[in-house]
C-alpha cells in the first residue's frame, strides 16, 4: 500500500471520490472536479490517498493544518476507505501519515469527530491515541 498526498486533482481523482463519498456520507454529494482542484491547491489544505499494490486509489483523508492567535491547530476530515479494502491497515496508514504531516507543519494536536455509528473508525482512532473529549459541538447552516 502507498500512501499519496495529491498534488493535482484529475479524472482518477474524480472517479475515486465518486465511489468513495457515497460510501462516507449520503448527506453531501461526492466534489466535482474544480472541487477537487480547489482542495488540492489550498494552501492549509492536505489531501491524501491511499493506492493498492495495483495503483488503485482506495481511501482518502483530509487534513487541514492552520494557524490561530493560541498557536496551530490541525483536524482530520472525511476519512473514508474503500468497503473492498476494510480491515487491511488503509485507514491506519492513512491516519499515520496525517499525524506526521500535521506534526511536519507545526501542529501541535490534531482533532477530528466521528459518526458514533462508524463504529470501526472510532475504534482505530482509539487505538492510534486520540482521546475522545466531552465538548459541546456546534453547528450552522449557511
Amino acid at each position: 500500500m502507498q500512501i499519496d498526498i495529491v498534488t493535482h486533482a484529475d479524472e482518477e481523482l474524480y472517479e475515486a471520490f465518486q465511489r468513495l463519498v457515497p460510501q462516507l456520507t449520503t448527506n453531501h454529494p461526492p466534489p466535482t472536479l474544480d472541487e477537487l482542484t480547489a482542495l488540492v491547491q489550498e494552501a492549509s489544505s492536505t489531501l491524501m490517498v491511499a493506492r493498492n499494490p495495483a495503483g488503485q486509489i482506495i481511501g482518502a483523508l483530509s487534513l487541514a493544518v492552520y494557524r490561530v492567535p493560541t498557536g496551530v491547530r490541525s483536524i482530520i476530515e472525511d476519512v473514508v476507505v474503500d468497503l473492498s479494502a476494510r480491515g487491511q491497515g488503509v485507514g491506519e496508514a492513512l491516519m499515520q501519515r496525517a499525524i506526521e504531516r500535521a506534526a511536519e507543519k507545526g501542529a501541535s494536536n490534531i482533532t477530528l469527530t466521528s459518526n458514533p455509528m462508524r463504529v470501526a473508525a472510532n475504534r482505530l482512532y482509539l487505538k492510534m491515541g486520540f482521546k475522545k473529549r466531552e465538548t459541546n459541538a456546534y453547528q450552522m447552516k449557511l
